[in-house]
């Protein structure tokens, strides 16, 4: 009795574990021709997390990792790390009865890189590197879509394991499609991109001929909002990598930032421009700047130092909430062309939120192909209620400048009433005026022939000033002259004060200027290479070799190398220790100068040195003999 009930019980749970293995085990996809297309879904991904890439693939195809896959919770599973590792894995069982070739597709262009393992007859795999940070030539199928072809051949149930790593949330939709589905598909989509780009393009050339034709920035902020719209979807659904840059995969990876960048910042200054929030909402136009701004900011930050950040674009939903706000303040406030502003962004805003929502794994929302072009629709039907809000608007000026005309009409005629009555009254004072008038002229004429000869005698009494003026103009110039030169013979000969000293040498150009003639007088001489020849330096009055590049300052190889003292003050020290013949204490340079009595001293010293080693140099010199102690 005990055995019977142990095999009994064995017998139980072998059921159990039969059943429950049955109903968690991966579902199949039969390869049919009925069925030209199918997309996998929940239970027929499964996947399997590896953060650390650290798993090779003969790993995850061993039956050590076979409990380690987990079937999709949801319809399309994601990769939301971003830059970490997934390995996705479906099964399908084949048909060699099926007449139709049969592909895979991945829908979502956005990932980076995909390595397909598929299975071949030999009971190997080969493995293909797909994604779009590879070179558009490399792909299977030159389709904006990766795609790889099945080799449909025997009856058994194989594995396809799929290693997928991006820098962007991507949808891991895989889609069945025999290949007469595939070019079907294709042509229809390429026919609709055509339409929507097309749309974009029209769009953009009118308001652009409408820009030119009435230089109204509206127009030329919404072209510049539609061309990113539609650079931004070109860069997210591969047509851009397919058609304009399929060798740049490095650029094809931060191109939708830069467009998604520019739809919000010109989406602003569209806003502003058409709803006229400068002047209607002060308050809101300093939001929208602060804004414009800060995305700026957040772009650049992204850009030059964590470009993971741009996977997060539901932060675009601050701008697109601000001129969604703007357009129902402005609306409310009685401005009617903001009603289709307002409809437009309720699109754009719904679609957002819809793709925002599918983002936070709210599966149900999901409906495959309808939900990933969802945003592309509400682009097409903003920029329609776009058009329509700027037509509103033009046409509400156009009735205000009818009004306006009109008024004028009726007041040009009210005008030209008024203006007859009084050319009448004026014609009538104007009869009168010319009897008196003609009665004056007469006594007018005398008095001009009067006034001629006056003037011809003030003519040449002018002449004669002019030219004492010439010959005062020529004694002021030599007396100048000469004052200047009495000065600067006084100022050399005597003690004089700082302020004095310094009108010969009022700044460091004058000072350099001296200094430049007193050290090349003899002409130019390279130090290095002995060339005779230079050109002007970097620096003020300083010579640059012309054979060897070598430049020389004005102060280099004379007592004021290095020195810290303002170069005018430096001048009046050496003068003052000259004129004193070095009896001049520091203390007193000190007062004098307002320098530092140590830093005078140093100096000072310096500057007694060279006066002792040249002593004898110095008894031959003039007046000018204190610059004898200038070069060294």
């Amino acid at each position: 009795m005990q055995t019977f009930f142990r095999k009994t019980l064995l017998i139980i749970s072998f059921l159990l574990l039969l059943l429950n293995s049955k109903g968690s085990a991966q579902k199949v996809v039969q390869i049919r021709d009925a069925v030209p297309q199918h997309i996998f879904t929940f239970k027929e991904i499964e996947v399997l997390e590896d953060p650390a890439d650290q798993f090779s693939f003969e790993e995850i195809k061993s039956n050590a990792f076979d409990q380690a896959f987990k079937a999709s919770t949801s319809s399309t599973p994601q990769t939301k790390k971003l830059n970490k590792t997934y390995w996705f894995r479906i099964k399908i069982k084949h048909n060699q009865n099926a007449g139709k070739p049969f592909l895979l597709e991945f829908f979502d262009q956005t990932i980076d890189h995909i390595t397909a393992y598929i299975p071949q007859e030999n009971q190997t795999y080969q493995a293909e590197s797909l994604g779009d940070a590879r070179s558009f030539n490399k792909r299977l199928i030159n389709h904006k879509n990766f795609e790889i072809p099945i080799k449909n051949s025997g009856n058994e149930m194989q594995t396809y394991y799929f290693k997928v790593k991006s820098s962007q949330i991507s949808d891991i939709i895989i889609v069945l499609r025999t290949a007469e589905w595939f070019i079907s598909y294709a042509l229809d989509e390429y026919f609709y991109f055509g339409i929507f780009y097309g749309m974009i393009l029209v769009f953009s050339f009118y308001n652009l001929i409408m820009f030119v034709a009435i230089r109204q920035k509206q127009y030329l902020y919404y072209v510049l909002y539609n061309l990113s719209v539609g650079f931004f979807e070109m860069s997210t659904d591969g047509i851009a990598y397919q058609y304009l840059w399929p060798n740049a995969p490095g650029w094809n990876q931060l191109a939708y930032a830069f467009a998604l960048c520019a739809t919000s910042i010109f989406a602003l200054l569209f806003t502003r421009e058409l709803l006229l929030v400068k002047v209607k909402a002060p308050t809101i136009n300093r939001l929208i700047i602060g804004v414009i701004i800060l995305r700026l900011i957040f772009f650049i930050y992204c850009y030059l130092f964590d470009q993971t950040l741009f996977s997060f674009k539901f932060l675009e939903a601050i701008p697109l909430a601000v001129a969604f706000f703007t357009g129902i303040y402005i609306y409310k406030n009685g401005y009617k062309p903001a009603r289709f502003f307002v409809l437009g962004y309720s699109f754009l805003f719904t679609g957002f939120m819809l793709k925002f929502l599918i983002m936070l794994g709210i599966s149900w929302l999901n409906f495959g192909v309808i939900s990933y072009y969802s945003l592309s629709f509400c682009f097409i039907m903003e920029m329609i209620f776009l058009s329509f809000a700027i037509g509103d608007k033009v046409r509400i000026l156009k009735l205000n400048k009818d009004k306006a005309q009109q008024k004028i009409i009726r007041q040009m005629a009210v005008n030209a009433k008024l203006k007859d009555t009084i050319n009448r009254e004026l014609e009538t004072k104007v009869e009168e005026r010319t009897r008196d008038v003609f009665h004056k002229s007469l006594i007018i004429e005398s008095k001009n022939q009067a006034l001629e000869e006056a003037n011809i005698l003030l003519q040449k009494q002018a002449e004669e000033i002019s030219r004492m003026n010439v010959l005062l103009e020529h004694d002021n110039v030599a007396l100048q002259t000469n004052v200047e030169k009495v000065s600067k013979d006084r100022v050399m000969n005597t003690e004089v004060d700082f302020e004095e000293f310094s009108k010969i040498y009022p700044d460091k150009e004058s000072c350099y200027a001296f200094l430049a003639e007193l050290k090349w007088k003899n002409g130019y001489h390279c130090r290095k290479c002995n060339n005779d020849h230079f050109f002007s330096g970097h620096i003020l009055n300083s010579r640059r070799c012309s054979k060897c590049g070598y430049e020389e300052s004005v102060t280099t190889y004379t007592i004021f190398h290095n020195t810290r003292i303002p170069i005018n003050k430096a001048f009046y020290m050496i003068f003052l220790i000259y004129s004193s013949k070095g009896k001049i204490s520091s203390h007193k340079l000190s007062e004098l100068l307002s320098i530092r009595q140590s830093t005078c001293w140093t100096f000072g010293s310096r500057i007694k040195k060279v006066m002792e080693d040249r002593k004898k140099t110095l008894k031959k010199t003039g007046k000018n003999g204190w610059s004898q102690l200038v070069i060294e």
